[in-house]
């Protein structure tokens, strides 16, 4: 089994902007092609910070209240200071948390969601940016269709990985739902194929109705204390 890369989901013709890039050029370039951030780059084109839509709707939350509250006093001395900022450097949230071309999208998602970023800069091997990969990127998987997946599980979860008989389990796929019917011949195994068949792209859920002929859960449970037992004699 092989996930997709982010090098076959990103986006590959990356709009950017240089640190001293002005606030309303940023502006522009978002709403000239209809993106929400743009990542900020060196002279090498190595990413330095990003900045989103988020950073310059900052700027006009700063703005005098007509009603004579004094604007700001809300945010942290950092995000004030951003909201004071005139161009990209001053505006854009750094460092820039960056992917490899060659990730798979589960560590791409695993990155977004541990930085709590929605996009991230691709980079190359000498730190270039090569591309950017977003959460809609990253979504893409969702989109395959339920023919693709079952025959990726049938193929490469339950007989090549696993060397089930195609009679032992039996495998379909409905709204990226899949349903595992059958008999197995061990208990233990049925969590096994679960966890398999839950890491194939686009698998959006795993139900079973798995029978099984030998319930060994009581053997391993066992086993840890009988090899303590012969630990203390």
């Amino acid at each position: 089994m092989q996930h997709r890369s982010v090098d076959a989901v990103m986006t590959r013709e990356v709009v950017t902007a240089r640190p001293d890039t002005p606030f309303k050029e940023i502006a522009a370039l978002l709403d000239r092609n209809d993106i929400t951030a743009v990542p900020v780059v060196d002279a090498q084109g190595r990413p330095l910070g990003m900045v989103s839509e988020a950073d310059l709707i900052r700027k006009e939350a700063g703005v005098p209240d007509p009603g004579g509250r004094v604007p700001g006093l809300w945010m942290r001395p950092a995000d004030q200071a951003r909201a004071e900022a005139e161009t990209a450097g001053g505006l854009m949230t750094s460092p820039a948390v960056t992917a490899r071309p060659e990730w798979n999208v589960l560590e791409a998602a695993r990155a977004m969601d541990r930085h709590k970023v929605k996009r991230l800069p691709v980079v190359d091997e000498a730190g270039r940016v090569v591309g950017i990969v977003s959460r809609r990127d990253l979504l893409q998987v969702f989109l395959r269709h339920d023919t693709a997946i079952r025959e990726e599980i049938t193929r490469d979860v339950l007989r090549e990985t696993l060397r089930l008989a195609p009679e032992e389990v039996r495998a379909s796929v409905h709204d990226g739902v899949v349903t595992l019917s059958g008999r197995v011949e061990r208990k233990s195994l049925i969590p096994v194929i679960e966890r398999l068949c839950r890491s194939v792209d686009g698998v959006v859920a795993v139900h079973q109705t798995l029978e099984y002929t030998v319930d060994d859960s009581e053997i391993e449970l066992e086993r840890p204390q009988a090899y303590g037992a012969r630990g203390h004699r």
